[in-house]
């Protein structure tokens, strides 16, 4: 059975940079923003539980009407909590049938900014946190998105605490632009892995 790593972290942290990292290595990586969205416009249960919750016209001409979606979610914490118990549940059976999907592997990653928030944990073996000092972040986030400070700001404010992530995680990445990246993700997959051989029998 494959080991399944959970790959997680702030805005800007650089999340993806670890998973990209991974998926060089032969470790294939679901990335749980993108299939959400995926599900969100396919799965049946998603579209008949979000039209009884927000009403029918959160999918128009077949296709999910995202400002109504969001507008609904992000209008009270009760509402957020209604939409992601509806989209979680189904996301964890979709990385479930993707982990079986992938045969005889010896690892599998799930990346998700929201992985102990959702109750991803659950679905993995080992927590792998994603860190980078908070300014590092905000400038990342901004070039990124050119976004604002403030808006940046608003986001991580509304995430999780770093604090609390590193509390759960079982390995910590620095993520700084300062410290190399590359020993560290090589340090953890080689510790999970027990051995020296994990790049070729990864890709077998």
């Amino acid at each position: 059975m494959a080991i399944k790593i959970g790959i997680t972290g702030g805005i800007g942290s650089g999340k993806s940079i670890v998973s990209r990292l991974l998926e060089i290595m032969g470790i294939p990586v679901y990335i749980s923003d993108i299939e959400a969205k995926r599900i969100t416009h396919t799965n049946d249960v998603i579209r008949r539980e979000l039209c009884a919750l927000v009403g029918q016209d959160v999918f128009l001409n077949g296709k999910l009407n995202r400002p109504l979606l969001a507008s609904y979610t992000f209008g009270s914490p009760e509402h957020a909590k209604k939409v992601n118990a509806v989209i979680h549940p189904q996301v964890k059976e979709d990385f479930r049938r993707w982990v079986k999907g992938k045969g005889d592997i010896a690892m599998v990653g799930m990346e998700s900014a929201i992985l102990l928030e959702a109750g991803f944990k659950q679905e993995v073996d080992f927590v792998v946190m994603v860190y980078a000092p908070l300014e590092v972040r905000v400038e990342r986030a901004i070039r990124r998105d050119h976004s604002s400070r403030e808006l940046i700001m608003k986001r991580i404010e509304a995430q999780m605490s770093d604090e609390v992530k590193r509390s759960h995680a079982d390995f910590v990445i620095v993520n700084d632009d300062e410290t190399p990246l590359i020993p560290q993700v090589l340090k953890f997959i080689s510790l999970l892995s027990k051995n020296n051989h994990y790049l070729c029998s990864a890709k077998k």
